[in-house]
């Protein structure tokens, strides 16, 4: 896979800040020749001219958007924004590449007929997204500036998030709500997350022992960096919804701090169970040793889908997740969790 997590997402934003000055011009001069929004944003087709959904007008962080006709050619900034797209029927021209193994993630599979998803790199790639003559560009899974957002904008036009949330903390249901409005499926994007919702809820009812009970994401440890997940961080979104509770400690940890996993569950996201256990610190730990931890690799769907968390990978994350998280719940160190590390 592309990235890790957020340290490595940290690293591909400095980069993009490097080169940021120069690329400004390269927008600018693309756009007075016919780059920028009242020319791309045209489709390619006019039949969507009459369209009663639009034009639609997006309020966020850095003000509002107003899309003036049904997207053609859409591009996604956001590093998970694509799930979103994808979910509503629609495939996107460029996204922002991270997972390597996206593609063949069972939702994404379906959601693409067997066809290859254009991506353009890592970092915010301006020429490349220019080069797509996009009408809509999303970028709500990502830390977006004024200046970024300006950049962006004068290509087409450009939804980031609320400032209603933390950057990179949008809910996954608002996610939806707002992907859809811009892609004029209200009501699709409604029933998704009413599809969701209602399973989330019959999955707490038939397993009330989740409740309040502290889960822990240990997130991109394969290279023995620790990155604990907080409450309302998309990537542990899933747990939160069926009632667990998180840990008050978020971000790197240590090895010498590996006594802040030892909770009631343990999630490990990123890595393999042989190679965790490899770890004599890690090994010690009573969550480990009562088998009362649940792994997986970042190769996995199940990886792919807790990261990405739209709504059909929800569902897929849920279908995968609840019975080991119901053998890791039910207090009985007897009771087997099979291991996730290896899923295909």
């Amino acid at each position: 896979m592309t990235d890790i997590g957020l340290a490595r997402r940290s690293l591909f934003r400095r980069l993009a800040a490097v080169v940021a000055a120069g690329v400004l011009a390269v927008v600018s001069a693309a756009c007075s020749s016919g780059g920028g929004t009242e020319t791309s944003a045209a489709p390619a087709q006019a039949s969507s001219s009459a369209d009663s959904a639009f034009p639609v007008t997006i309020q966020h962080k850095h003000g509002t958007t107003t899309i003036p006709s049904r997207p053609q050619r859409v591009v996604t900034v956001g590093w998970n924004d694509q799930d979103f797209v994808l979910a509503l029927g629609v495939v996107p021209v460029a996204t922002r590449q991270w997972f390597d193994e996206y593609d063949n993630f069972p939702w994404v599979k379906q959601a693409l007929g067997g066809k290859p998803l254009p991506t353009f790199s890592a970092e915010i790639n301006y020429e490349a997204i220019i080069a797509q003559r996009p009408d809509l560009i999303l970028a709500i899974y990502e830390t977006i500036n004024k200046e970024t957002y300006d950049k962006l904008s004068q290509i087409a036009p450009t939804v980031v998030q609320s400032a209603d949330y933390p950057d990179e903390q949008t809910p996954w249901d608002v996610q939806t709500l707002t992907t859809g409005k811009a892609l004029g499926k209200e009501a699709e994007a409604q029933a998704l997350v009413d599809k969701v919702k209602s399973r989330i809820e019959a999955e707490k009812k038939a397993h009330p022992e989740f409740a309040g009970k502290v889960l822990v994401v240990d997130f991109g440890p394969e290279n023995g960096e620790h990155w604990l997940i907080p409450e309302n961080d998309p990537r542990r979104a899933l747990f939160d919804a069926l009632g667990f509770a998180a840990q008050e400690e978020k971000d790197a940890i240590s090895e010498e701090r590996l006594d802040l996993l030892d909770r009631d569950i343990l999630f490990v996201n990123g890595a393999t169970k042989e190679d965790m256990l490899k770890s004599s610190v890690f090994s010690r730990l009573n969550v480990v040793k009562e088998d009362r931890t649940i792994y997986t690799s970042f190769s996995t769907p199940l990886g792919g889908a807790l990261s990405y968390s739209g709504p059909n990978a929800l569902l897929y994350a849920l279908d995968v997740l609840v019975p080991e998280l119901a053998n890791a719940a039910d207090g009985d160190p007897k009771t087997e969790v099979k291991d996730l590390s290896n899923l295909t």
